[in-house]
Order: structure tokens, then C-alpha cells, then sequence
């Protein structure tokens, strides 16, 4: 069966975490979820290029430079393209203020939906104490993170194989562990007692790798997760409606075994375009 749709028309849309420059970043998934894009504003809410990992060896595959030449025509065609920088690619931060190629940097800012409510928009590295407070275990954990994507990869070429789905090792680690249970309610609480001191309804954030939507104490509090393991984005609708979007799942994507085991998406049943 195809897995073709048509373009979906939004009003925003929120993405985070692509980490390009990284093995285990989607940029194939992303490049086919732009393509069926059509929206007033897009927000990219950090983490967008990986810094960290540029610095200790240089990995920029076309389909990286193509993420960043699509969102630039985005801007040229008139959508709003506001950029707020995370802890990867922390060194735009330099720059907020300043319009790049039609994309407006800025640390943080608000976003009114259709129907009036208010959310602070924020990457979220300012509430976790690791990165504020330890940065050699952030590295340190960051390492860790991207040894469990490697791993992962390998075991889903297995799985492949073997005829199974996709599967996430480091979505299922962060669900069984408890300590990454508490740092992760740790981090949800902190960015909403933000939202909250702000006098805002929401916050919409990211850094953690991990979508999600819920109520915490009466603000609203919306991950948009990322684009290296779970795939997915945030968008209003024309009516102000917010939905977490699960592209890999809707697109029925799976694991393909490609140029020397690289992890790359591709729909089932249907060839990808190069």
C-alpha cells in the first residue's frame, strides 16, 4: 500500500532535537514531513544542528544540507521561521535578534494560538541541572545517549531481518529506568512552574527526547519531542488546536539497512526518492 498523503495545512508547527550532523539524526523523515508541510509559522525549538558533536568529528551528509536548504526557502516564501537555540547549538545564542537568511533568532518566546491561549516556547536545557550545573556529565551523558542510538540501529537491522517493526532501545530505557523516570518529572515540573511565574497557559519545549502533552497544575505542558528517535512535531491547527504528530508512524516508516548500516527511514511498500 502507498504510503503517499497529501500536504497538511497548519497554522504552526513546532519541531526540535534533529541534531544534524549526527549518524542517528532523521533527516530523511524530516525532509519527507517538510515536503508535506504547508504552515504561517514554523518554530525550531533547538537543537537543531549538533555542535557537540561537530566539534569531535565532522559527519554532514546531503541530506543534512537539505533540512537546513528547506527551511531556509520556507523563509524565502514568506513563513515565519523563529529559531530558539538549545544546549547543542548553544552559539546562536549570540545571535538573538538577529534575522539569518529570513529566520528570526530568539532565546525564548510566546506563541498566542487561535484561540487565545499563550505558551512560552523555550528549548528547556535551562531547567535541567545536569547541563546548568555539571556540563562534563552532559557530555558524558551525551556520549552514553548516542552509544544507546548505535546500538539501537544495529538492532533494528536485526529485527528487520527477522521480519519485526521499528523499535526504540533508548524511548524503552528512559520508560524502565527510575532514575530517568524522576529526571524527567523533575524536568516537566520545572519548565511549568516557568509558565506558570510567567503568567502564561503552556510552555512548548523539547531537550528531552521524549513528546508529550498534559496537564501540571493547571498549565499546559507540551514536549515536541525529536527527530532522531520517536520523529515528531507539534502543530496547531487553524482552529488552535494542538496535536503531537507521530510522523514515522503515519508515514508506516521503518528501518532500512543502508551505506554501511546507517540507520535511514524508509515507507514501506514504496521506494524512496533519492
Amino acid at each position: 500500500m502507498s504510503a503517499e498523503i497529501a500536504v497538511r495545512h497548519y497554522r504552526a508547527v513546532f519541531i526540535s532535537d534533529i541534531h544534524l550532523g549526527t549518524r542517528g539524526c532523521q533527516a530523511e523523515l524530516l525532509l519527507d514531513f517538510i515536503r508535506h508541510l504547508e504552515c504561517e509559522t514554523l518554530y525550531l525549538v533547538g537543537d537543531i544542528i549538533d555542535g557537540w558533536k561537530l566539534k569531535s568529528g565532522w559527519h554532514w551528509p546531503q541530506s543534512h544540507n537539505d533540512v537546513v536548504q528547506k527551511i531556509l526557502r520556507l523563509a524565502r516564501k514568506g513563513v515565519n521561521v523563529i529559531y530558539v537555540p538549545g544546549n547543542h547549538d548553544e552559539v546562536a545564542r549570540d545571535y538573538c535578534g538577529v534575522h539569518f537568511g529570513g529566520v528570526i533568532i530568539a532565546r525564548d518566546c510566546i506563541h498566542e494560538t487561535a484561540d487565545g491561549r499563550r505558551f512560552l516556547v523555550t528549548h528547556g536545557d535551562e531547567f535541567d541541572g545536569v547541563v546548568q550545573h555539571a556540563r562534563w556529565l552532559a557530555f558524558l551523558g551525551d556520549w552514553s545517549y548516542r552509544t544507546v542510538l548505535m546500538l539501537n540501529t544495529w538492532s533494528n537491522l536485526v529485527r528487520r531481518k527477522m521480519g519485526f517493526g521499528y523499535w526504540s532501545l533508548s524511548a524503552f530505557l528512559k520508560v524502565k529506568v527510575k532514575n530517568a523516570l524522576q529526571f524527567i518529572e523533575n524536568f516537566e515540573t520545572a519548565v511549568a512552574d516557568e509558565a506558570r511565574r510567567r503568567g502564561v497557559d503552556g510552555v512548548i519545549c523539547g531537550h528531552i527526547h521524549k513528546a508529550e502533552m498534559r496537564d501540571i497544575g493547571g498549565v499546559t505542558y507540551i514536549n515536541d519531542g525529536d527527530w532522531v528517535e520517536s520523529c515528531t512535531a507539534l502543530v496547531e491547527h487553524p482552529d488552535g488546536r494542538l496535536e503531537i504528530l507521530e510522523w514515522a508512524k503515519l508515514r508506516s516508516w521503518s528501518v532500512i539497512d543502508r551505506k554501511a548500516g546507517q540507520a535511514v527511514l524508509e515507507p514501506e511498500g514504496e521506494k524512496a526518492a533519492d
